[in-house]
């Protein structure tokens, strides 16, 4: 079985470390990336990982 490529709001969250509800508001403001896959709302799991690098080099920015 592949590794998935999509998740749901709910997996991508757990994968954060975060809320649902703190997942929801990302995918509002659009800081991070989902797509529609039917009815359902997805983030592609590369969405999460670009997500983190850009919070790591905002903060790493902060720093220097």
């Amino acid at each position: 079985m592949a590794d998935k490529v999509l998740l749901s709001p709910e997996e991508a969250a757990q994968r954060l470390g975060c809320g649902r509800s703190f997942m929801f508001e990302l995918i509002r403001t659009k800081k991070i990336e989902s797509i529609k896959v039917g009815r359902l709302r997805r983030i592609p799991v590369a969405a999460v990982d670009t997500y983190v690098a850009e919070l790591r080099a905002d903060q790493a920015q902060a720093v220097a």
